[in-house]
């Protein structure tokens, strides 16, 4: 017998019944039924329909019945991509940006990610937990259902191995899908800086085979930009955690093109994140259909750097398929409310209501591996839910950016908080 039934429904967001990633034009189509119900068993959607076929559907309903009229309902966000175990902050910095400096500028004079490394590198494993647990804590009741975490902050291999293991743990205690992504590859350490081939033999003698071995990351991530990692670097980082059974996704084309996009492809990689600077050879190759990744905007991530916003529009047109996430740091992205995150899709990257929703559900999930489980209401999928206030649409979600439009927020069937 079923555990619970959501009845009257005002709009039941993204049911399929197959899925997949969307490409191009199909970002834009979202599915939704009017006068819903929405039946849970156990932790997982079990049925769905329109309230007028409900008795001919299901003989016996569950005795925890809910009325949900006015609301919406529709899956939790899905946000492929963040950096959420870290310690401290950079407010500083933040002051420093708006006086003038750039944030490769804040780099080069051992700022940005070298200020949180030290941070992390001072912090406990236990502490480092807890501050990032009560992260966790936050994102989900602002609708995140499914989260990658990437280390990168780490930068030596026990600090590295320290994250990976904080991830593994918040993935043991929450109810939330949590995928992790080994980024030591996030920039050269400072001993490291005017060696190079050193740094990346660290990576690949010493800290691939001991995550391997613990199994404690899902996929390998490089930072991919002049300054950082060249491309033939990336190619060679990712080669090697190809080989120990991590899956690359890529930070690339954030501030420039230096062959990023051309590398991922190459190695098929599940997703190419940033790409806010996409040179004419780049959609060429994006246009390549042989390649079945996603492509991860950061919106929120750009508005706080005062960088130009990803071309969703462009890369919709190219057929690729899109995914928004929050790249949640602290210091390009210190939020993640992936609510601000559609806002800003469509605010700033001119994406519909439904196609950001889609990039923030869907296309999300499947951007971290999680899309047969996650990102949509169908049949068997994990009950990972957004219910709505009373609000007129589903456009107002985005349009009334400056309030939490969430009422409750429900993951594998039971209600958070």
């Amino acid at each position: 017998m079923a555990s619970r039934i959501l009845k009257h429904i005002k709009q039941l967001v993204n049911t399929r019944e197959d899925t997949g990633p969307l490409y191009g034009g199909a970002l834009s189509q979202l599915p939704r039924i009017d006068d819903a119900y929405l039946i849970i068993e156990d932790n997982e959607i079990a049925g769905y329909g329109k309230m007028s076929s409900l008795d001919k559907d299901h003989v016996q309903l569950p005795a925890a019945q809910e009325d949900c009229r006015g609301k919406l309902v529709l899956p939790c966000w899905c946000d492929s991509h963040t950096h959420l175990v870290f310690a401290g902050s950079r407010e500083n910095e933040f002051v420093d940006r708006i006086s003038g400096l750039s944030y490769a500028e804040i780099h080069a004079r051992g700022g940005g990610i070298l200020n949180t490394v030290r941070k992390v590198n001072e912090t406990s494993e236990d502490e480092l937990f807890q501050i990032s647990w009560n992260r966790l804590q936050e994102v989900a009741a602002l609708g995140t259902g499914a989260i990658e975490i990437k280390s990168g902050y780490g930068l030596t291999v026990d600090d590295e191995l320290k994250m990976l293991r904080v991830i593994r743990k918040l993935a043991q205690r929450s109810s939330l899908s949590i995928r992790s992504t080994f980024l030591g590859a996030h920039t050269y350490p400072a001993a490291y800086r005017e060696n190079h081939k050193a740094y990346i033999e660290l990576i690949i003698r010493d800290m691939l085979p001991v995550i391997a071995k613990e199994k404690l990351a899902d996929y390998i991530d490089v930072f991919c930009e002049k300054g950082f990692f060249s491309q033939q670097e990336t190619e060679t980082i990712l080669r090697a955690g190809i080989g120990y059974g991590l899956k690359p996704k890529l930070h690339c084309n954030q501030l420039n093109s230096i062959g990023g996009i051309e590398t991922g492809i190459k190695l098929d990689a599940l997703s190419l994140d940033h790409l806010e600077a996409i040179s004419e050879e780049d959609s060429r190759q994006l246009r390549n259909r042989n390649w079945k990744g996603l492509c991860t905007l950061l919106p929120t991530s750009a508005f706080f750097l005062g960088m130009p916003m990803p071309n969703a529009r462009k890369l919709i047109d190219a057929g690729c398929a899109v995914a928004l996430a929050s790249d949640y740091n602290p210091g390009s992205s210190p939020s993640g409310n992936m609510n601000l995150v559609v806002s800003m899709g469509c605010l700033q990257m001119n994406l519909s209501p439904e196609e950001a929703v889609n990039a923030a559900t869907i296309n999300g999930a499947f951007a971290m591996g999680l899309g047969e489980t996650c990102g949509s209401i169908s049949i068997g999928k994990q009950a990972n839910l957004i219910i709505s206030l009373p609000i007129p649409s589903l456009a107002f979600m985005p349009y009334a950016f400056g309030a939490n439009h969430i009422d409750k927020v429900m993951v594998r069937g039971e209600y958070l908080g």
